[in-house]
């Protein structure tokens, strides 16, 4: 898998997970917003990894 899609699915994870909490917490905006920067994050790691394994 491309790193580009593996930078989406983080991405989509954060967002999910984020959303999720955000209407069990009552506070989705927040939520919301830590879940598209841990998304990222996410997703980073992920195509950093598949980076790794390309090379070897």
């Amino acid at each position: 898998m491309n790193n580009k899609r593996k930078a989406e699915q983080g991405m989509a994870i954060g967002i999910i997970l984020g959303t999720l909490i955000g209407v069990l917490m009552d506070n989705i905006g927040v939520w919301l917003a830590l879940g598209v920067a841990f998304g990222a994050g996410l997703g980073k790691v992920l195509s950093q990894r598949n980076k790794e394994e390309d090379q070897q």
